[in-house]
């Protein structure tokens, strides 16, 4: 490959570059399209620094080709190890939209998806929802084992302030959602002073996840989209309008 002459430049005054002259030259030569040893032949750089200085670079389609048809190897061609999952994600998404007009004739469903759009984990990729009425809490359990894993399991993880009594809260959690003790992770206490609130709710807040749940946190999402679409929802109740 013919290299530019300012490029050629740059490359015989390496060790005269500064720091950040020397990353923006490596870069440079990386859009260019070279593999990493081929960069490597031409300035003297680690490969760990320049696969750092290189990784929100993406080579096209034809630059891998190149690089293939010059060297013989796809050595210093990033693998997308993430492409299996996120095609795997987009199916997920796919089917539930589909599924979507069976199911919201469903009470319980159109309920556990509406609660969990309102009170949900959005960030993901664990099915969860916090909440201090036990009410709530037993609805998304029972909406995740209809809708997503019948023999769905969960923990327990409880918000209380320094002045609940935590074993106390443990017991009625566990009375509420009829697991056992041994379901709760290490509770989380707010310490005094950390606020004025002084009508501190007597059981604290609890948080509820499915385990092994990254697939139905997909579907959810997905489901949630679905609705927002089959809904417009205009500045008042009156212009609610079916979708398409």
């Amino acid at each position: 490959m013919t290299i530019p002459g300012d490029l050629q430049r740059r490359i015989d005054q390496w060790h005269e570059l500064s720091r950040w002259d020397q990353r923006e030259l490596g870069r440079d030569l990386r859009r260019l399209g070279l593999s990493y040893g081929e960069i490597r032949q031409m300035i003297d750089v680690k490969k760990s620094t320049l696969a750092t200085w290189c990784r929100d670079i993406s080579l096209t389609d034809e630059q891998v080709r190149a690089i293939i048809d010059r060297t013989g190897s796809r050595a210093g061609i990033p693998v997308d190890t993430q492409r299996k999952r996120r095609l795997q994600i987009e199916n997920l998404k796919a089917s539930a939209r589909r599924r979507v007009p069976g199911l919201i004739t469903d009470p319980l469903w159109v309920a556990g998806t509406v609660l969990y759009w309102a009170e949900g984990n959005k960030t993901g990729p664990v099915l969860g929802l916090s909440n201090s009425d036990p009410r709530a809490i037993r609805l998304f359990m029972e909406w995740s084992r209809r809708f997503h894993r019948r023999n769905a399991e969960f923990t327990l993880r409880l918000n209380l302030h320094a002045d609940n009594d935590e074993a106390m809260a443990r017991r009625w959690w566990a009375r509420q959602t009829e697991l056992d003790e041994s379901c709760f992770y290490k509770t989380f206490i707010k310490p005094d002073g950390t606020g004025h609130r002084k009508n501190h709710l007597a059981h604290g807040v609890c948080l509820v996840r499915m385990r092994r749940s990254a697939d139905a946190f997909h579907v959810t999402t997905a489901w949630i989209d679905a609705l927002t679409i089959r809904f417009e929802w205009g500045t008042s109740a009156s212009t609610i309008a079916p979708g398409r």
